[in-house]
């Protein structure tokens, strides 16, 4: 009897043969904690700054869409510091930037990770063939992982890119998951005395219990989604 490659094993196979995703993973996981630190340390910087023109309005946009498609930030401090630091101004060129990130990590995710369901039709066919059941209809899986506080949206950029799900449900979807954790964060910062005091408003009881809501709703929708695929 021929014994059944686990899915552990075929993902050490895939990475071991694909350094390029094996680095992208790595660097989406890892890079926005490094990235927040590295905010943190010089957010003084950007007190001075302003959105007065088009000009400043465009270069938001562009380093929005930059920072959070190539996971240099993470998205909720991004939300955040644009609440404090430029209100409500700020927030059409946060929306645009992060509708440009989604393009950004999404393209970059499909690059590296091209071959990793091929891999899997020949290392796994039948979990491929359940995969695709449950990502045939695509649309509450990428809400209920947008909407959750535990999957970072870079790594879920590539998670999607990775599957094959189509980039326009991805747009069309998952925008509204991420939009309660985005307006939290944004108000805190809208309504903070300090950058600091921001960061630390976070860390409230009332913010910790809305992630926690969030976090069930997410858990029973992507539970319910995987239950839930046509045999």
């Amino acid at each position: 009897m021929t014994k059944k490659t686990s899915i552990f094993k075929t993902l050490g196979v895939y990475f071991k043969e694909h350094p390029g995703a094996t680095i992208g993973w790595i660097w989406v996981t890892l890079m926005p904690g490094i990235g927040s630190l590295i905010l943190f340390s010089n957010f003084s910087n950007l007190e001075s700054m302003n959105l007065e023109g088009t000009f400043f309005h465009l270069g938001f946009i562009l380093f929005t869409a930059v920072s959070l498609g190539l996971a240099l930030l993470p998205t909720t401090l991004t939300a955040l510091a644009t609440g404090y630091f430029f209100g409500w101004i700020g927030f059409p060129g946060l929306f645009i930037g992060y509708l440009l990130a989604n393009v950004i990590g999404y393209t970059l995710g499909k690059t590296l990770n091209a071959n990793f369901l091929p891999l899997l039709s020949i290392q796994k066919p039948e979990f491929k063939q359940q995969l695709e059941r449950r990502i045939e209809h695509p649309e509450s899986l990428i809400f209920f992982v947008r909407i959750s506080p535990v999957i970072p949206f870079a790594i879920s950029n590539f998670l999607f890119a990775s599957l094959k799900i189509d980039l326009k449900k991805v747009l069309l979807y998952g925008i509204p998951g991420m939009l309660p954790r985005t307006l939290i964060a944004f108000g805190t910062g809208l309504l903070a005395s300090s950058f600091l005091d921001a960061q630390s408003a976070m860390n409230d009881p009332v913010q910790w219990i809305i992630l926690a809501v969030l976090f069930v709703v997410s858990f029973w929708g992507l539970y319910r989604n995987w239950k839930n695929a046509k045999p």
